[in-house]
């Protein structure tokens, strides 16, 4: 096909370039037809720009372009014109100019839209995950696809300039337990054998650090089959780091200047550096998460001081079987907590194994001091002042109590935090607080299996407090490993690496690998771990989730060009799908019906 080519793309023209004579390519954002005169507003990836089809265009065009319609592709020549004072456009970098057109070619026809290309379309999910490519013409997803480019980019150049080696890792490996379902891929010409994608590039690049590589890092293709959520896919992508000779400070140093340098580059943010640090034991005090989200304060406080002898059998009866009560203070919320919102706030509660949720609101006393009522008042009223006082609580604050056991009412009433801290807009957008959780434990107890998991990997070394006790004694030990978190996601998990054969052992033999196993599993790492392995550790932000905290977005799909849905599938490609027969046959494979 034959066609004008651009000259400028639609979002370049500005006054410096009137009367001169232009070719734009682009699709038909608007089209207004108003008798004698048309106005096409093309767009392309690079912006809009205004056509004018009225008596200065070649007699006829006008009726040509009667047929436009949404999305028609076309290629524009014509004359750039200064727009009158009265009708230049300050919200367009095109707004002072347009572009007269002398001719019109129509490069390809588009139906009726299943659903508007504007950013502002109700489209449901499905639709326009079925229709992605018309999804993707959108301002906003065009804008979240560039920044994850900028992020990318920026990540290279910092990268390479602290002298890092991009290195390509295999997709096609050994299964090995990393903590999720792997993919796995039949062989056709190994039969009966299978590859897995990888979860992680995790025991690769601690190959290419005996390997003497130094400093490794890969944008890399991860995959685990697990079920997605908003901040989750099937098939993803982090930024892979590696080092050696390191130690926990070198790679805190490193992810920080990182940090900056993307969001800089990205979004002009200027991160403020370093980041603090907060032990996990805290953090789930505090916040009731690993990942709290630190852009406002409102921590938990223990509240069991006050329960023995108040009368409250449901709090007394926690304490007696080794629990606690915990308190969140929610400023200012009086008004705004009826008892609808204080009911949704016990569902959010509930979902993380909280019993129910107490609450109890800070009012002005006739003598105009600030007392307790409603809700579980009555048992305290005796004790307003003292807690009062180490709540730090005051008139128009609601206070929120649950009881449990210590993991379910950190975690339930973190969750109640968070909701509620994002429903009074105390999370303000445009606003990022990073910060690093370190001293996580190195193993967690399967109440199931009556044994002892590792809560990150088994590749992490125990901090060196715990190296002569680890195995024999494993509930306390803490692990050299840390998570950079913000805005209540974890961004980035990472961790110095065992690199003494015998100790990685020992860290087997107490998750339930003794040697032989071990050695079936791992037995290519352990090998290469005879041959001098250097002291190494890495970490892996998550490249999707990050781009999705800096665009403000809270759904990991709205920045992946063709994700999949809640299901795992696409609705596009209609993925995944059955097989011909004779595929299955040359892969020595039968589907059995479940």
């Amino acid at each position: 096909m034959v066609f004008p080519q651009r000259t400028f793309t639609c979002g370049e023209l500005t006054l410096s370039n009137r009367e001169a004579t232009v070719v734009l390519n682009g699709w038909v954002h608007r089209f207004r037809n108003q008798g004698g005169v048309a106005f096409i507003t093309l767009r392309d990836r690079y912006g809009t720009t205004q056509v004018v089809i009225d008596e200065r265009s070649p007699a006829g065009l006008l009726e040509q372009v009667s047929c436009l319609k949404s999305e028609f592709c076309l290629a524009v020549s014509g004359t750039v014109k200064a727009r009158p004072e009265t009708m230049r456009n300050p919200k367009m970098t095109t707004g002072e100019v347009e572009v007269v057109a002398r001719e019109v070619q129509v490069l390809s026809s588009a139906p009726t839209l299943p659903f508007p290309t504007e950013d502002d379309n109700k489209a449901n999910e499905t639709l326009r995950l079925q229709y992605r490519y018309l999804d993707l013409r959108s301002t906003g997803m065009k804008d979240r696809l560039i920044l994850r480019d900028k992020v990318t980019w920026s990540t290279r150049q910092y990268l390479h300039g602290l002298g890092f080696l991009e290195i390509e890792t295999p997709t096609l490996i050994k299964s090995t337990p990393e903590g999720a379902r792997d993919f796995l891929v039949p062989s056709r010409v190994n039969q009966g054998k299978f590859y897995a994608l990888p979860q992680s590039p995790q025991l690769y690049k601690q190959l290419l650090m005996v390997g003497g590589m130094d400093k490794y890092f890969q944008i890399a293709r991860c995959y685990r089959d697990e079920d997605p959520r908003v901040d989750r896919q099937p098939e993803f992508t982090q930024i892979d780091i590696e080092m050696s000779f390191v130690t926990a400070e070198d790679i805190y140093s490193m992810m920080e200047g990182l940090m900056a340098k993307v969001f800089s580059d990205g979004i002009g943010y200027d991160l403020k550096t370093p980041f603090p640090r907060l032990a996990y034991d805290t953090a789930m005090e505090l916040y009731g998460s690993d990942k709290p989200d630190l852009r406002f304060g409102m921590p938990m406080k223990d509240f069991s001081v006050f329960v023995p002898g108040s009368g409250f059998s449901a709090f007394e009866s926690v304490l007696e079987t080794g629990g606690l009560v915990k308190a969140l203070v929610v400023k200012g919320a009086a008004e705004y907590a009826s008892r609808k919102k204080i009911a949704e706030w016990e569902d959010a509660a509930k979902v993380y194994g909280a019993k129910g949720l107490a609450s109890m609101k800070v009012i002005a006393g006739a003598d105009g001091q600030p007392t307790l009522d409603t809700g579980v008042a009555k048992f305290f009223a005796t004790m307003s002042e003292g807690i009062l006082r180490e709540l730090e609580a005051a008139v128009g604050d609601v206070i929120l109590l649950v009881a449990d056991q210590p993991k379910v009412a950190n975690t339930s009433l973190g969750a109640v935090r968070l909701k509620a801290g994002r429903e009074l807009g105390l999370a303000k957008a445009g606003e990022f607080a990073f910060a690093w959780i370190v001293d996580f434990p190195l193993f967690e107890f399967n109440d199931e299996l009556k044994a002892w998991e590792p809560a990150h990997h088994m590749f992490t070394m125990p901090q060196a407090r715990f190296l002569d006790t680890f195995d024999t004694d494993p509930g306390p030990v803490k692990g050299d490993l840390y998570d950079l978190v913000c805005n209540g996601f974890e961004m980035a998990s990472g961790s110095i690496r065992i690199h003494d054969p015998a100790i990685q052992q020992r860290l087997f033999n107490t998750v339930g690998y003794p040697e032989a196993r071990a050695k079936e599993r791992f037995g290519f790492l352990l090998e290469a771990f005879q041959y001098g392995p250097p002291p190494h550790g890495g970490i892996a932000p998550g490249l999707d989730r990050l781009v999705m905290v800096m665009s403000g977005q809270e759904n990991i799909r709205e920045v992946i060009a063709f994700p999949k849905n809640t299901l795992g599938a696409s609705p596009m490609d209609e993925s995944p799908a059955m097989v011909e027969d004779l595929q299955l046959k040359e892969l020595g494979l039968k589907v059995v019906e479940g």
